[in-house]
């Protein structure tokens, strides 16, 4: 698809055009017409509906909250299918009889239970009953449940290939998504104070094991098995508690207390899904009004136009680009799908291997969850969770965020150094000075940043940063008009439907985790592991913080880790912010870290490289990160915590220790190094790392001395081979 070219940039080569755009997943619908037109016009009012009451008219926490879900469920299902789509897809076959007889009982079942539904509501709004007859509540239960498993297992066999049609099990799937959100509505009052105790009633717990059904087989959907197999183990331990040993012991729940509980604020409502259903939609609506804006665009080919040009050029506009994008998207594997289809094949062009390709973009869009202000949503998960305020998260992320990046561009250009990597040709990168004609193009950005340290809310600063990439967007021939603005609440809600069920799925857990009471037990584990060496507990916190991540997306990841690790890093006397900045690190990383590196296998799938490999290369670049965390646990000056002397010192300090923990891991200094050469420059990177001044002293002499050594100032043969890897 060809775009205008911007006025006064006529001359100008582009090279992003498109580039963060959301490719169609496999089993993502694609349906035409009038078909289109309706999903599209629910998709808009989903994202207004949440611009409006956030800014105009709040609604009662457990309501809105509801909603939100309910919403996500009924577009999800809608928008994608059980089973992989194709664009020409099958043709409209004759159902047999077997397909015939489930969709009537899934018809049956969940019609039965939303008429139930709708009757009771018919009797309050019409009539003035507060409550209907008990035969309602009393018999929608099990036909709902019943034809909800029904809709399921025909989509899960005869959901038909073609994109652009709409299952009718799927339909049905919607339907019971109403009718749970209906009951729970309609007894959210007294539900507060019944749900998980005895008192619950089973038409309670018939709504919430609905409910859970609904989320899990729509984040399967969207994210694979990986999460909804953790959610359910973490299921499965609820009941199967008396059985299992040490500190896993505990003494079971029945089903209608677990359920009922899940679906309060403990659980599916609590802080994953507060967050999703204000920060997370408001920061993706952002990133969709930057995208229909062609905004997203001018950020990468601005990029090319100051970097293009340098050794490796592509690889360092990828580092930059894509944590800038990935910063906004939240998602790191979706990063790399969008601006890796562009980055990938230009890095290859100048001499990078697929492998490598691959590893810099992921490792780059992994990057962007740890990038402030927005950091994919984290920073708003981490102020919900500890209290702790925005801005001091903001503030705090900055250094950590700093020395991952120059650590990749370290790697990034040492390897381009040490194969002897050319850059892009001026003919070939669109030209600085015609960009930065544009550079208002960077005012919702820099609105966003302003606003936000100002004292704005965070809503509010998201709204203003939304409203000023629709208003920038009239000085360029992409004009958001009516159409625009409804396109880019369409793209919003599209793009949030993945983070409505992940943080919902992970609610589940952090509700079996709050009802069990294992995270309390873990905390005591680490505490005994401490008193035998309190880095020992920390490696053993990062090495859960990894597990929990793996095969999850950055938000699920985070607050997973905070329910598990985190409180017990803050019994072991670890401050607050320190701890969830621990956790969060690590299950950002998860997605580059082998075996279940999700960002890493986006990337080789666009490189043609093998996953494996190109994992392990992801974790070698991006390893600054799994040593940062154990920086600022040693030096709260990282963090921006103590004198500004002391922080400076330490900044500095750290940054040489990136420099040569880059030239350590890709094997190049002053010149190619050696095995024996690398080993020292990881000791001196890990001593200048390290905030005491004597460690740095030691660092910085085998530093020069390796200088020394490479330019045959002294040759001490025996420290250092030289020879090439």
């Amino acid at each position: 698809m060809t775009h205008p070219t911007p006025a006064g940039v006529e001359d100008n080569v582009v090279i992003a055009q498109g580039v963060d755009e959301e490719p169609l997943a496999s089993n993502q619908r694609d349906p035409k017409a009038r078909m289109g037109l309706l999903l599209a016009i629910l998709c808009a009012l989903y994202a207004a509906f949440h611009i409006f009451v956030m800014n105009v008219y709040p609604l009662e926490t457990w309501t809105y909250r509801m909603l939100h879900l309910s919403g996500g469920l009924i577009i999800g299902f809608l928008t994608y299918s059980a089973l992989s789509q194709s664009e020409g897809g099958s043709p409209v076959t004759r159902r047999g009889p077997l397909e015939l007889i489930v969709l009537i009982g899934a018809a049956a079942g969940v019609g039965y239970g939303f008429a139930m539904i709708a009757y009771a509501w018919f009797g309050w709004w019409f009539m003035g009953a507060a409550m209907p007859s008990r035969f309602v509540f009393q018999t929608y239960g099990m036909p709902l449940l019943i034809g909800t498993l029904l809709a399921l297992l025909a989509g899960w066999i005869w959901s038909p290939k073609n994109r652009g049609r709409i299952y009718e099990g799927d339909w049905l799937l919607g339907l019971a998504s109403i009718a749970m959100l209906g009951y729970i509505l309609f007894v959210v009052g007294s539900l507060r104070l019944r749900a998980g105790t005895s008192m619950a009633q089973p038409a309670d717990f018939y709504a919430a094991l609905v409910g859970v059904i609904l989320i899990l087989e729509l984040t399967r959907r969207l994210t694979g098995l990986a999460l909804v197999v953790i959610v359910s183990i973490f299921i499965g331990y609820s009941f199967l508690g008396p059985w299992l040993p040490g500190f896993l012991n505990h003494r079971g729940y029945d089903a209608k207390r677990f359920f009922t509980y899940i679906f309060t604020d403990q659980g599916i409502l609590g802080d994953p899904i507060a967050v999703s259903s204000t920060y997370i939609i408001l920061f993706i609506i952002f990133a969709a009004f930057l995208q229909v804006s062609k905004v997203g665009d001018y950020f990468v080919n601005f990029a090319f136009a100051c970097a293009g040009q340098t050794r490796g050029g592509p690889a360092k506009v990828a580092v930059f680009a894509s944590g800038l994008m990935g910063m906004i998207n939240g998602t790191s594997a979706g990063n790399v799908v969008s601006t890796g289809s562009l980055t990938i094949p230009l890095m290859k062009k100048v001499g990078y291997t697929p492998k490598t390709s691959a590893a810099i973009e992921a490792t780059a869009s992994s990057g962007g969850q740890i990038l402030p202000p927005i950091m994919g949503a984290g920073a708003f998960i981490m102020a919900e969770v500890t209290g702790i305020p925005y801005t001091d998260i903001v503030i705090a992320a900055i250094i950590p965020a700093v020395l991952y990046f120059i650590s990749v561009y370290f790697m990034v250009d040492l390897q381009a150094l040490k194969m002897n990597m050319k850059g892009m040709t001026r003919d070939e990168l669109p030209k600085f000075s015609l960009l930065v004609r544009q550079i208002y193009l960077f005012t919702p950005i820099i609105i966003l940043i302003y606003t936000l340290f100002a004292g704005y809310s965070v809503i509010r600063a998201g709204t203003l940063g939304m409203a000023a990439a629709a208003v920038v967007s009239w000085l360029t021939p992409f004009r958001m008009g009516p159409k625009q603005i409804f396109h880019a609440f369409d793209l919003g809600a599209r793009m949030t439907i993945q983070m409505v069920a992940v943080c919902a799925a992970a609610g589940i857990i952090v509700g079996v985790i709050a009802l069990t009471g294992v995270g309390a037990r873990f905390s005591t584990l680490l505490l005994s592991i401490a008193g035998q060496s309190q880095i020992l507990a920390m490696f053993f916190a990062m090495c859960i913080s990894i597990i929990l991540g793996m095969g999850m997306p950055t938000t699920a990841a985070y607050a997973v880790a905070a329910a598990v690790v985190a409180p017990g890093l803050v019994q072991l006397g670890v401050p607050l912010l320190v701890a969830h900045f621990f956790v969060f690190y690590y299950a950002v990383m998860s997605a580059i870290t082998p075996p279940v590196a999700l960002a890493a296998y986006a990337g080789a799938g666009l490189a043609g490289s093998d996953p494996m490999k190109t994992s392990v290369e992801s974790f070698k670049l991006g390893l600054a990160a799994f040593i940062v965390p154990f920086m600022f646990f040693t030096s709260h000056e990282l963090l921006m915590q103590g004198e500004w002397v002391n922080i400076a010192h330490v900044f500095v300090t750290a940054l040489f220790g990136m420099f040569l923990l880059s030239a350590a891991v890709i094997g190049y200094y002053f010149g190619k190094l050696g095995s024996i050469g690398r080993i020292a420059l990881l000791i001196a990177a890990i001593a200048m790392i390290d905030s005491g001044w004597f460690s740095n002293g030691i660092g910085l002499a085998i530093a020069i001395g390796l200088y020394l050594w490479q330019r045959k100032i002294v040759t001490p043969s025996t420290l250092v081979h030289g020879e090439a890897d």
